[in-house]
């Protein structure tokens, strides 16, 4: 039997609610600190929860809330800025339900979470922001900036891409690669577009990346991404000012064809443009009685549309490892070996796809014309659904792939 009783968390996100349940389940009692202020968890734009999240959720009997806040979004149509149909994709699969994947708000994906945790009996203490940690015999001892410290007999990682735990873990760790993208979204209501329900519509445009999807209600959720080749400074994007972006959008978007400056024109309040980054490769995941998880360890671009459904993979899995390992070191070294093939290649594919969108002149009369074939290969095929497909068992002693 395990020896390992208790978590110190930090991140309460995504990753860090959901890592609290897990653990709770195998009998790990585990605290989670968030840095910021409650209130500052419910900004961004949507995302989108794959099937396999969604699946990994349910080994905690934790996706109703989840599912009650969003939508199915089950595939993709992509088109060329000319309207051309280069193809289709899926974005999961239909689980034995019924149930697919589904997009929701960032804000209410955090709130669903959070609140389940809380109904649980899981602690969650907002502005506590790591600081330092020391690794002990019998524990880990962790400090926090505003002078209070936690024990516990693991600190897990789960505090985003901007990790201060992944430094911790390994000093020499490196920055967050910027994608050469800079983003933002919003939402529109009374403009009418072209497109079926719960079907997103990405579009390569001449100067810009535009998708977009229909809620069921009607209203349009959008977001663009914009080829910047300089990573912005701090400040530097908000200094522009949001109706100062929509006419720069709308300026891209012009001589696209479908209905991108419409939505973009129609939308009340664009959200802060801000700039795409991704944690490609960590030589290091876990150190001592340390461990990162989520976006800490393995930030995928937002195009993978996997970096939530990953995270979720991530707590499910090193939940069992800690419940099934006699030590620490043990079961960090078996979470890092199951969970790095699978994540790695996934952010690799995501990384591919990214460089679609900055595609010059040359570059987009080519992706026009391979993505179509690309898109009805075989191995494209068979590389999605071992991506959706994959499942965590809870019940089985988890081994490395």
């Amino acid at each position: 039997m395990s020896s390992i009783r208790t978590a110190v968390i930090a991140g309460g996100g995504i990753a860090g609610p959901v890592t609290a349940m897990a653990l709770q389940k195998a009998g790990i009692d585990a605290t989670v600190y968030e840095a910021r202020p409650a209130d500052a968890l419910d900004r961004g734009v949507f995302l989108t929860l794959a099937s396999n999240g969604i699946d990994a959720l349910r080994v905690l009997d934790a996706d109703r809330g989840v599912l009650a806040a969003g939508f199915p979004t089950p595939a993709i149509t992509l088109r060329s800025g000319t309207g051309k149909r280069l193809g289709e994709t899926a974005i999961g699969v239909t689980l034995e339900d019924g149930t697919t994947s589904h997009t929701l708000r960032r804000a209410d994906l955090f709130r669903a979470l959070r609140d389940e945790a809380v109904a649980r009996g899981i602690r969650i203490e907002h502005g506590r922001r790591v600081a330092s940690a020391v690794s002990e015999a019998d524990g880990v001892r962790v400090a926090f900036a505003d002078g209070s410290e936690a024990r516990g007999d693991v600190l897990i990682g789960a505090d985003g891409v901007w990790s201060t735990v992944r430094r911790l873990v390994d000093p020499g760790a490196p920055s967050p690669d910027y994608q050469g993208l800079i983003g933002t979204g919003g939402y529109a209501r009374g403009v009418s577009v072209d497109a079926e329900p719960g079907r997103f519509e990405m579009i390569f445009g001449k100067r810009a990346f535009f998708g977009m999807v229909v809620a069921p209600d009607g209203e349009v959720w959008w977001f663009a991404n914009v080829p910047q080749a300089a990573e912005p400074s701090r400040g530097e994007l908000a200094a522009e000012g949001g109706e100062a972006w929509r006419s720069r959008l709308l300026e891209l978007f012009a001589d696209d064809a479908g209905p991108a400056t419409s939505v973009i024109a129609a939308t009340p309040e664009l959200e802060p443009m801000s700039p795409l980054h991704a944690v490609p490769r960590l030589p290091v995941w876990q150190s001592g009685r340390t461990v990162v998880v989520g976006d800490a360890a393995h930030a995928p671009s937002p195009t993978s549309g996997q970096g939530a459904s990953l995270s979720i993979e991530d707590a499910v899995v090193l939940a069992t490892c800690l419940r099934d390992a006699l030590t620490v070191s043990e079961a960090l070294a078996r979470f890092e070996a199951i969970r790095r093939p699978r994540v790695e290649r996934i952010v690799k594919w995501a990384a591919r796809m990214n460089s679609n969108k900055a595609a010059g002149p040359v570059g987009r009369v080519i992706r026009d014309a391979v993505l179509p074939l690309m898109l009805k290969a075989p191995g494209a095929a068979k590389a999605q659904r071992s991506m959706f497909e994959h499942r965590v068992e809870w019940d089985a002693r988890p081994v490395a792939a």
